[in-house]
């Protein structure tokens, strides 16, 4: 499985970074800030996002439209995310395109206006789909979630911010913002595909040259601290979410984890799926995830069921949880790595994948994790390694939020006490 990686880090201390797919008919190419919601001040909530939308809307040689234009007339593909700790800028082009990419990306990173008609259109858009996250029962009980795991600070708070929040942003709030942390080495820019690294480099250097370093303000700590939380609201079902301390990003159980959610909650195949969507028909959805950042992590279970299945649905799960840390197979295990390795594998078919995962890798490890080096973690972890880090991450205190149809759901200390093994 040959790699062809290269890594240089500018005098300005930018990072670049390429991943050549010589086979490639396409560039995935991104410029990932390390900064998000958890680096926000109080009167800053939401300031990450609306900051990544207003990138896109003019700068002090394109308008808004003049940069959808120039993408689309090459049928290239230009977005961006932002969560708790990325801000992730992005473009999918053919090679030839690549000059392109780099100018319009280095323009709105550097040369955004900011115009004040546009920020307010901005904040009308944001507004809408703070409005869509609260119709959407399956994604807002993860708002309620983290805000209930982590109370009273920034790694709690919404990626989205609130409607009060966005409207108090101005102009000015935002250009702060960017200037107290879009810094060169706070900055990595990554290509996978038919890329060519010194001539990329070039083109680096001279439309990011003038960008400098400098200090940046620290990221108040995470504290984990779980917690209960129930919302009433008219749906048919209710929405459960349970969930626990997990582990930071660069942890060496990072794959041991990824094992154990694969086999608990990770497939058609998983514990939490059989037993209790194939068995006993109490769930349409269940499945476990692992949220990992760079000082902390969360690991928990969602399920979506009906108001009079709540009752059967939380000794189910609580029993799978106790099992899980007691009795896992030889044969389980085998299948969960060769799901994930599976996984893995196939993801390096997308240019998209490869360019996100150097990038995810040279800011969480400092360096670039090859293949190989991932698979012989995922081989070597063993059943006793899993089952001793389920006990140690389902004895942290639990956090628990519901939503929706929730007359049935049991108090957290009934919760908590059956968790209790």
């Amino acid at each position: 499985m040959t790699e062809h990686i290269q890594i240089t880090t500018l005098d300005n201390g930018l990072k670049v970074a390429t991943d050549f797919m010589p086979e490639s008919n396409s560039v995935s190419l991104g410029i990932y800030v390390n900064t998000g919601t958890r680096d926000e001040t109080i009167p800053e909530k939401g300031i990450s996002h609306l900051l990544e939308h207003m990138a896109f809307k003019g700068t002090e040689t394109r308008s808004a439209k003049d940069i959808a234009i120039s993408m689309d007339e090459v049928g290239g593909h230009m977005n961006a995310y932002t969560t708790r700790e990325t801000t992730a800028y992005y473009t999918k082009v053919l090679p030839k395109d690549v000059p392109l990419s780099v100018d319009i990306l280095s323009d709105i990173l550097q040369f955004s206006t900011f115009n004040e008609e546009d920020i307010l259109k901005e904040k009308s858009v944001v507004i809408q789909e703070i409005g869509q996250t609260l119709d959407t029962p399956d994604d807002y009980v993860f708002d309620l979630f983290q805000e209930t795991a982590f109370p009273n600070q920034p790694m709690g708070w919404s990626i989205l911010g609130s409607v009060d929040s966005v409207n108090a942003l101005t102009r000015h709030d935002i250009t702060h913002y960017m200037k107290n942390h879009y810094a060169a080495d706070n900055m990595i820019v990554t290509a996978a595909g038919n890329i060519n690294h010194d001539v990329f480099l070039d083109q680096i250097q001279n439309r990011f040259k003038n960008l400098k370093s400098f200090p940046r303000p620290l990221s108040e700590k995470a504290d984990y601290k779980g917690g209960y939380h129930l919302l009433k609201k008219d749906h048919e079902q209710s929405h459960l979410l349970f969930g626990f301390q997990g582990i930071q990003a660069d942890a060496d159980e990072f794959y041991t984890l990824a094992l154990y959610s694969t086999i608990l909650g990770g497939g058609m195949s998983s514990r939490l799926f059989q037993t209790i969507r194939e068995k006993h028909g109490l769930v349409y959805s269940i499945y476990s995830f692992s949220s990992t950042y760079s000082d902390i992590g969360v690991f928990g279970i969602y399920a979506g069921t009906g108001p009079k299945d709540v009752k059967k649905l939380m000794p189910l799960l609580s029993e799978e949880l106790f099992l899980s840390t007691q009795n896992i197979q030889d044969i389980e295990l085998e299948r969960a790595k060769n799901q994930l390795k599976a996984s893995l594998i196939m993801s390096r078919e997308s240019t998209n994948a490869r360019s996100e995962q150097l990038a995810q890798n040279l800011m969480v490890m400092k360096r670039h994790i090859s293949m190989e080096e991932i698979i012989a973690e995922v081989d070597k972890v063993t059943i006793k390694d899993i089952m001793k880090l389920a006990k140690s991450i389902l004895s942290t205190p639990l956090t628990f939020t519901a939503l929706g149809a929730i007359e049935h759901v049991e108090d957290y200390d009934k919760i908590q006490e059956r968790l209790k093994f």
